[in-house]
């Protein structure tokens, strides 16, 4: 649970009550957008904000300070995904994680069907947190008898262009 959605009493996990929420506000308050050059992303700058404008005005509109956040985070996710898309050329965007279970993001995401685009997702109910995938292609890859010892290392700079798992 982030800091913002415990200061509110969101719960864990927050994102479906954030969806909720969202449908009764308005996309209203400003919010910062990350700028990068390249393709990474960060939402702290969003998270502070928030907390920041919770200490101004405690008593803020929740439903409309969700529905700005979704618009913001969403405007964020599709740019980024068309500068890949284009960089790659392709036309097929996958959505997936407990993200993809967001309603406006789907909406907002299906729009880019009437570019050309080919918009794929999973039931909401298979929307689930990337850590259980992770931990799922973990289980398997260990049924197959691929392990690592205690010296296997994260490498939070490989490219995901290399296609393969290394074990």
């Amino acid at each position: 649970m982030t800091k913002w959605q415990e200061l509110f009493g969101l719960g864990y996990p927050g994102g479906p009550k954030v969806d909720k929420l969202a449908k009764e506000g308005k996309p209203i308050i400003e919010l910062p957008k990350t700028h990068f050059d390249n393709l990474d992303f960060s939402f702290s700058g969003i998270k502070t904000a928030i907390i920041n404008l919770h200490h101004k005005d405690p008593n803020i509109n929740l439903a409309d300070l969700c529905s700005s956040f979704e618009k913001v985070v969403t405007e964020e996710l599709i740019e980024n995904t068309l500068k890949a898309a284009k960089s790659l050329e392709i036309t097929q965007i996958a959505l997936a994680g407990g993200v993809s279970a967001n309603s406006y993001i789907r909406s907002e995401f299906l729009k880019l069907e009437k570019k050309g685009y080919q918009i794929y997702y999973p039931e909401p109910i298979l929307c689930t947190d990337n850590a259980a995938m992770i931990a799922s292609a973990g289980y398997y890859q260990y049924l197959e008898g691929n392990t690592a010892d205690l010296n296997l290392n994260a490498v939070p700079n490989l490219s995901v262009s290399l296609g393969t798992f290394l074990f």
